[in-house]
């Protein structure tokens, strides 16, 4: 398994809708300044699909990252299994003010596991970025 984290500086709320909202998914769902989220769908439910299109500005590389939930408890856990059936959690642990998302999954087979860990802290951080950002406007 392969963990990320990152302690943001706002509510749980604000954290938990910035991470599951669609518009707010395109922002930061991104390793690179070169790469973006042009498309977003999220069905956060039990069952619930999801399906996140990313691929490089220039369009020379891209990837869907989708899969179904298998278990929400607000503010606290999001579980889910991809497509090829690799498992993945978000954890949020709410300090008033501060929380820190934490996620694991299980690492893809073709690519190298330091790369996934990099590519997803790299996530996870703009992530923190455009919270924080908001939470300053």
């Amino acid at each position: 398994m392969i963990t990320v984290q990152n302690t943001i500086n706002a509510s749980i709320e604000n954290v938990w809708d910035f991470w599951i909202f669609p518009k707010h998914i395109q922002n930061w769902n991104y390793a690179f300044d070169s790469w973006h989220t042009p498309q977003a769908e999220n069905d956060l439910q039990v069952k619930g699909k999801f399906k996140y299109k990313m691929e490089a500005k220039d369009k020379s590389a891209g990837f869907d990252f989708e899969g179904e939930y298998t278990k929400i408890e607000k503010f606290r856990l999001i579980e889910y299994k991809l497509l090829d059936n690799r498992t993945g959690s978000v954890h949020f642990e709410d300090y008033g003010g501060r929380v820190k998302v934490t996620e694991v999954f299980e690492p893809a087979k073709e690519d190298s596991e330091s790369m996934q860990k990099q590519w997803c802290q790299a996530v996870i951080n703009n992530f923190k970025k455009y919270v924080e950002n908001i939470e300053q406007q």
